[in-house]
């Protein structure tokens, strides 16, 4: 199911492969967001094309629309949105707790009012695993109690064991036998409360762990110290998947970290709004700087947007408020990821992960070719 490869001495950088039924990944690796069955502007074909192998969509918004039966009956979710890679699928617990369904915890479930038809219902772990199953994703998400950042002691101990209980229920609950299922780590930036909900969680020997419960305005600092307190915590044998990281940065780190797989929706949202990442950091590409600029957005860069578009051009797409901006964009961001990964698994099969990762660094901080 999941096999380390290779790990780089000086780190705890490590490439490995994981195996689902659609797919086997090699990791490190990025997922790109897909959360209603589709990655904003791209189509899958383009997504491949970058190198993704993963992609993650998210089981409580396909829930609510279209519903897991209607998917089921077009032939699972890779059938339905023609994606033949690796699909995770997250519980969605993270978004009803962080959005406007006027949401009720307790010890059953998560109770929601639906915008739809304004009347309540109750997520439960045990609805969570029938419609993930029903998606057939080749890995699906326990669902989580995640407390915002700044929670008390005492709010964040009952989160712990609400997550603890609902792994346990998602475990009984499990329906698809061939789809593996990830716990997700919580506790906030409390130490001993990440120790005991992983030692629970690792009693239960899940497929793989979600480190959840951070990148939510918790100090960069204190986020790296948490990430380093629980890897060592997660059997080794076990892939480590950082939820909701996605920055070029924060993705190095956490590599040399010990860290396999992330998910963010950075590299598109960014896309949507005029940002695009280079290796001399991030450009906006509303800056009247670039009317003229006749260059790519990274002149190193082999995308599909690098070798046929120039800045100026983007410049003037957005100006315009035109869509193939926000395509164009995103494809960059996505691809300039996706070879990030590349570069990043070469670099500890070579043993020069940590070399890679500082270089890196220092020419992300440098203005040069994004002025």
């Amino acid at each position: 199911m999941f096999e380390i490869v290779r790990q780089e001495k000086m780190s705890g950088a490590r490439v490995g492969k994981l195996t689902t039924p659609h797919q086997v990944v090699d990791t490190p690796a990025f997922m790109p967001v897909a959360t209603k069955a589709t990655i904003k502007t791209l189509t899958p074909n383009e997504i491949r094309e970058m190198g993704t192998q993963a992609i993650i969509s998210n089981a409580f918004h396909l829930y609510l629309s279209p519903g897991y039966e209607l998917i089921q009956e077009a032939g699972g979710l890779h059938t339905f949105m023609d994606w033949d890679g690796a699909i995770f699928t997250d519980s969605g617990g993270f978004q009803i707790l962080r959005k406007e369904f006027r949401f009720k915890l307790n010890n059953k479930g998560i109770s929601y009012v639906n915008s739809r038809d304004a009347k309540r219902y109750m997520y439960t772990p045990e609805l969570c695993m029938e419609i993930q199953g029903a998606l057939g994703s080749d890995v699906a998400m326990v669902l989580d109690d995640c407390p915002p950042w700044g929670s008390t002691r005492d709010e964040v101990m009952e989160s712990v064991c609400r997550t603890v209980n609902w792994g346990q229920r998602s475990l009984d609950a499990r329906c698809n036998k061939n789809q593996l299922v990830f716990a997700i780590l919580q506790g906030g930036t409390y130490p001993e409360m990440r120790e005991a909900c992983a030692s629970r969680l690792v009693d239960m020997d899940f497929d793989g762990y979600g480190i959840g419960g951070l990148s939510i305005g918790e100090p960069k600092d204190v986020m790296h110290e948490t990430i380093r307190l629980n890897l060592t915590q997660i059997p080794p044998e076990k892939p480590r998947y950082l939820m909701g990281v996605g920055s070029p940065v924060e993705l190095l780190e956490s590599i040399s970290l010990g860290v396999d797989i992330f998910d963010s929706a950075f590299p598109t949202r960014n896309a949507r709004h005029q940002t695009v990442m280079t290796r001399y950091g991030q450009m906006d590409l509303r800056r009247s700087s670039l009317v003229r600029d006749f260059r790519p957005i990274d002149e190193k860069c082999g995308c599909y947007t690098c070798r046929h578009f120039s800045r100026a051009y983007l410049y003037h797409l957005f100006k315009e408020s035109e869509l193939l901006a926000m395509r164009l964009a995103s494809i960059h961001n996505v691809h300039f990821l996706q070879e990030l990964m590349r570069e990043a698994r070469n670099a500890i099969s070579e043993e020069r992960y940590s070399e890679f990762r500082e270089q890196f660094k220092r020419e992300y901080s440098s203005p040069a070719n994004t002025a």
